[in-house]
């Protein structure tokens, strides 16, 4: 029986040669997809990774110079801190949904913030911030519902981020160089 299915599994004989070459191939793509996209970058929790897509400069661009990135990250305040889990899982969710936008250039001019993010970036304002607002926790709107932090502190920490021009002039880091230096050196002699 089983002998019969590691037959079923493995290739003719003349197959092998090729399957082998195609995996190879595959798998040296997957690796160069991730190395370009700075992939490992994005376990981290360094303000500078939000900025791997152009189109985020003017968020980190405004967040630099606000009060906030002298003690939070994009990830303090974007992404869950209650476990470890969600954390991550949030991570990899938003962020193939980025990738996806950003690679098939589908982002909008304005890009604006989704209810998973809105809820998370609400209850990390609420875990920083809990001693100075419990006079404001029942603060309602004209429809009765309870105010996101944002509603009164709009300009925090992004300032008026408009669209994906708003801060053409802004000093940001460069993207790293996706050529590494010893093809560099290479492409020199």
């Amino acid at each position: 029986m089983i002998k019969k299915f590691i037959n079923i599994i493995l290739p003719p004989e003349n197959w092998k040669v090729p399957v082998i070459v195609i995996c190879g191939v595959f798998t040296g793509t997957v690796f160069f997809i991730l190395y370009i996209g700075n992939a490992t970058s994005y376990i981290s929790d360094k303000p500078e990774t939000c900025i791997n897509c152009h189109v985020m400069y003017p968020q980190y661009a405004s967040w630099r110079v606000s009060s906030h990135s002298k003690v939070a990250t994009c990830n303090d305040c974007h992404v869950p801190q209650d476990n470890i889990i969600k954390k991550y899982a949030f991570k990899a969710s938003d962020g193939a949904r980025h990738s996806f936008m950003f690679t098939f250039r589908l982002e909008p001019q304005v890009i604006k913030i989704k209810q998973a993010g809105i809820n998370v970036v609400q209850d990390n304002c609420i875990r920083c911030h809990n001693n100075l607002i419990n006079h404001t926790m029942y603060v309602k709107d004209e429809r009765d519902e309870e105010r996101l932090c944002w509603s009164c502190h709009q300009e925090t920490p992004h300032g008026s981020v408009s669209s994906l021009s708003s801060f053409p002039d802004s000093k940001v880091p460069g993207l790293n160089p996706i050529i590494p230096d010893w093809l560099k050196k290479q492409l020199k002699k």
